[in-house]
């Protein structure tokens, strides 16, 4: 019974990164080249690379190994450092309405 239980519960976390390195690599598809440069996150083909491995890795290898703790290091690194750089540079990911301009606190005005 205890063995059944933490098969199934591998079983799930194996799927949840499959579907986590899986959104990270179509994330990093549908962003534009030229953004990954203008933020200086290396390059959209090295991205895709890394985390189409990453993707693979999760698909073919145990959990328990150690190549799909590798790819979900990289993934990782793309969804908390390059998916937001790239994102404030496309102005995508804004909860409200409001200008280029608009800082943490408010807009920036200049010091006027």
């Amino acid at each position: 019974m205890l063995m059944q239980g933490f098969a199934g519960f591998m079983w799930l976390l194996s799927m949840a990164l499959i579907v986590f390195s899986g959104f990270a690599l179509i994330d990093a598809a549908t962003r534009r080249e030229d953004a990954y440069r203008a933020a200086d996150k290396k390059t959209k083909p090295f991205w895709l690379i890394i985390l189409g491995l990453a993707f693979v890795v999760n698909l073919v290898f145990n959990i328990l190994s150690f190549l799909p703790i590798i790819g979900l290091i990289a993934t990782i690194v793309y969804m908390v450092d390059v998916r937001p750089a790239l994102r404030g540079l496309s102005g995508g990911g804004r909860a409200r309405g409001g200008s280029s301009s608009d800082g943490p606190y408010g807009p920036y005005n200049g010091n006027r």
